[in-house]
């Protein structure tokens, strides 16, 4: 499904908002909507994801089955990782929830961000209309400003080589029609078995993440929940972490 409808800009705020206003013109399930370049891409919790132009891809679809809502963004991150290890061969992997890093002979404290992932969804306050799920995958050195180059990667940077934008963008998409369909035909377990494959850091990795009232809990991870929440060992028990910055260390 994903792929079958294509829509290319040169230039746009956000691929996710041309997606959202698409959607609300009735713009079916499964339309893609991909730019050349982003002035206002977000991230999570409202960050900015620097978009030069034909340095990176820039894709948003859209999604209206209401009953994938709560995996789109574990099943997108299986999409991007699974899509670049297919078109390059690179050995991405998932940090939780949504990022997808390059980890090298320097292993995951080392890693470098890649590519992300953004789901947003609209309700009419009883029932989901449509969520657009959205992500980003950094493809030369130029997708990063300079101040991020040590957090920050490309695919481009990792390989040594160019890299095949399309092919990039056709793996990506039939990984996730491959994730959604799993979903559907078995329900979600495949997809976490899946996820943490992927994300080898969501087991037995340190980290540190804001509780309540501002202050910083600390733990060791362990897996995921069956509704996708990160899991982490404390003293005082097992602890659900479903939102927030989560900090390996």
């Amino acid at each position: 499904m994903f792929g079958t409808r294509f829509h290319y800009v040169d230039e746009v705020g956000s691929t996710n908002d041309l997606a959202m206003r698409a959607a609300e013109r009735g713009e079916p399930e499964g339309s893609v909507f991909v730019a050349g370049a982003q002035t206002a891409g977000r991230g999570r919790l409202g960050r900015t994801w620097f978009s030069p132009a034909g340095a990176g891809l820039y894709v948003s679809t859209i999604v209206r089955r209401a009953a994938l809502a709560p995996w789109l963004t574990l099943a997108g991150g299986v999409a991007v990782a699974e899509g670049i290890r297919a078109s390059t061969g690179l050995p991405v992997e998932i940090k939780w929830p949504n990022d997808v890093v390059a980890v090298g002979s320097g292993g995951f404290r080392a890693r470098r961000k890649l590519a992300g992932v953004l789901a947003e969804a609209v309700s009419d306050g009883r029932h989901m209309q449509h969520v657009v799920l959205g992500y980003g995958i950094n493809l030369l050195t130029s997708a990063f400003p300079p101040e991020l180059a040590d957090r920050a990667t490309s695919i481009e940077s990792e390989l040594g080589r160019p890299v095949d934008a399309g092919l990039v963008l056709a793996q990506t998409l039939v990984a996730l029609n491959r994730a959604v369909t799993q979903i559907e035909m078995s329900g979600p377990a495949a997809l976490l078995a899946k996820w943490l494959a992927l994300a080898p850091s969501a087991s037995a990795a340190r980290i540190e993440w804001d509780g309540p009232g501002g202050a910083t809990l600390s733990g060791v991870t362990a897996g995921l929940a069956a509704d996708g929440a990160l899991l982490a060992r404390t003293p005082t028990g097992l602890e659900r972490i479903l939102s927030g910055e989560v900090r390996w260390v």
